[in-house]
């Protein structure tokens, strides 16, 4: 019945297509409304024709499914079944037991942030910081004992070194003489402070009295200062964003923008 169908109906394809031509060469000898609408009613019927024709003439039947396991079935009953016996077998070895805890411990453990990354968060992401040498720096505490020598505080060479990578960094001190400069500047270089791209000498900057490196501050116009002087940091509160007052001990009436610490390491949880 499907052959004969088709056999019908290439046939007729093949009549409207001879009717068609001879249209075609008729309306272009004499076009009118008549043959333009004669060219459209054939084609509505040759087009509805094809849809009938394509219709099923009645239901078909489906052929039944087969069920069949999916190898991800398979593999998972498998895998099911195998922790099932490995359950029922006896109980874990210790020892592996404690292996894999301690496993999963060092896995999930906090990720302790570095140097850098906590030197950039304590200071707020500034981009310049003044800092005293005396009892910040140095071992030292005044002057008078600059004169005799010049001793870094080997816990706050990292600590400076990574400031120099975010920040504009200055030092300064006030000194009694020319040789103690020297000596500081020697210290320094010692310690490795003036490493490429870090700090240069010409940062180091030297006066002879506390006021003057009060305006040396007031100039530079840092982000943060640090200064072990109450007096100073007292003086600057509101002129510098943020200072850091180096002291054992916190002073009462201190500003809002200034913190306490013991020491600059400790202030950077390095120690």
């Amino acid at each position: 019945m499907a052959d004969y169908s088709k056999e019908d109906f290439l046939q007729l394809i093949k009549r409207v297509g001879a009717l068609v031509t001879i249209k075609i060469s008729n309306l272009f000898r004499n076009l009118d409304s008549r043959s333009v609408g004669a060219i459209a009613g054939l084609a509505f019927a040759v087009v509805f024709t094809w849809r009938l024709l394509r219709t099923p003439s009645g239901p078909q039947r489906r052929q039944p499914k087969r069920q069949a396991s999916t190898p991800g079935t398979s593999s998972a009953s498998s895998h099911a079944n195998a922790n099932v016996n490995v359950i029922s077998s006896g109980s874990s070895n210790p020892s592996e037991d404690s292996r894999t805890q301690n496993v999963i411990d060092e896995f999930f453990q906090p990720v302790k942030p570095t140097l850098g990354q906590i030197v950039r968060q304590r200071l707020s992401e500034g981009r310049k910081v003044t800092c005293r040498l005396l009892g910040v720096i140095l071992e030292e505490s005044s002057p008078e004992e600059l004169q005799k020598q010049a001793t870094v505080r080997s816990s706050v060479v990292e600590v400076l070194l990574e400031i120099t990578k975010f920040c504009d960094l200055y030092l300064m001190e006030r000194v009694l003489d020319d040789e103690t400069e020297k000596k500081v500047l020697l210290a320094l270089e010692d310690a490795g402070i003036f490493t490429s791209g870090g700090l240069v000498k010409d940062k180091v900057l030297f006066c002879s009295t506390e006021i003057g490196r009060t305006s040396f501050v007031r100039q530079l116009e840092p982000d943060w200062h640090v200064d072990t002087n109450p007096e100073i940091v007292t003086q600057l509160a509101r002129f510098i964003k943020y200072q850091l007052h180096i002291s054992p001990i916190k002073p009462e009436g201190t500003a809002a923008n200034v913190y306490t610490s013991t020491s600059l390491e400790q202030f950077f949880g390095c120690i």
